[in-house]
């Protein structure tokens, strides 16, 4: 999946309006989660810089 340090890993957020938006490009952000607290994929309103708003940002694989 990603780099570990100990029970934090890296994940991968996407915005999930602009896929249905049709708009050209993706919107993307790097965090990292704990594990052991977050096991549930992580779901984060975030600003979408392509279409100007805050939006929901879902974690990927």
């Amino acid at each position: 999946m990603a780099k570990t340090k100990g029970n934090r890993i890296q994940v991968i957020l996407e915005c999930t309006e602009h896929k249905a938006s049709g708009q050209a490009g993706t919107s993307r952000y790097i965090t990292t989660k704990n594990k052991k607290n977050t096991p549930d994929r992580m779901e984060i309103k975030k600003f979408n810089p392509i279409l100007k708003k805050m939006t929901v940002h879902k974690e990927i694989k």
